[in-house]
């Protein structure tokens, strides 16, 4: 069994001071969305083992503020820069997930960006929970999370279709859960 976590980054600024779309950073509301989804994470293992980060600003700030509000509650994982994540699609976001065959963690994420990150998820959830692939259908939100379980021993078996949907949560399904 292995489990893979997309998490996209949380909301940013519309441009960079740099005016390079790598640079731009998470806004308020994105560093607020950026600790809950985290502090969900903390509260709902297993944990991921491997997190593989685009090189992205944005990426790179959503997963230090999470680790934040989870580092107390989650064992460390190995965490790499994958600059490949950057503006993937999802050919080349199933080569990074297949290429963790090396590492072989039982429990790998990615923290990336949309319209890839989306577009494999939607891809990859062959069965599972049927309203959160409903919802998943429509968006991965920023700070959005999509839990999927695959039926396999290596990571090189990842396949279209193959995925169990075992959660999709963001910062606004849990506030309308909780009746904010």
């Amino acid at each position: 069994m292995r489990r893979l976590m997309l998490l996209r980054h949380a909301k940013t600024e519309n441009d960079a001071p740099s005016g390079r779309d790598q640079d731009r950073r998470l806004d308020n509301r994105g560093r607020l969305d950026a600790a809950e989804i985290g502090a969900w994470i903390g509260r709902n293992p297993p944990f991921p083992s491997l997190v593989l980060v685009s090189h992205a600003v944005r990426a790179l700030q959503t997963w230090e503020i999470a680790w934040e509000r989870m580092k107390e509650l989650v064992p460390v994982p190995q965490v790499e820069l994958t600059p490949e994540l950057y503006g993937a699609d999802i050919s080349q976001l199933l080569e990074t997930i297949r290429n963790a065959s090396t590492a072989d963690p039982k429990r790998l994420m990615l923290v990336g960006h949309n319209p890839g990150m989306h577009e494999l998820a939607v891809a990859l959830a062959g069965r599972g929970d049927p309203a959160g692939r409903g919802a998943l259908a429509d968006n991965l939100p920023t700070a959005g999370l999509v839990i999927l379980d695959f039926d396999i021993d290596d990571w090189l078996d990842v396949g279209i279709r193959r995925g169990r949907l075992e959660v999709f949560v963001s910062p606004k399904l849990l506030k309308q859960a909780s009746g904010d």
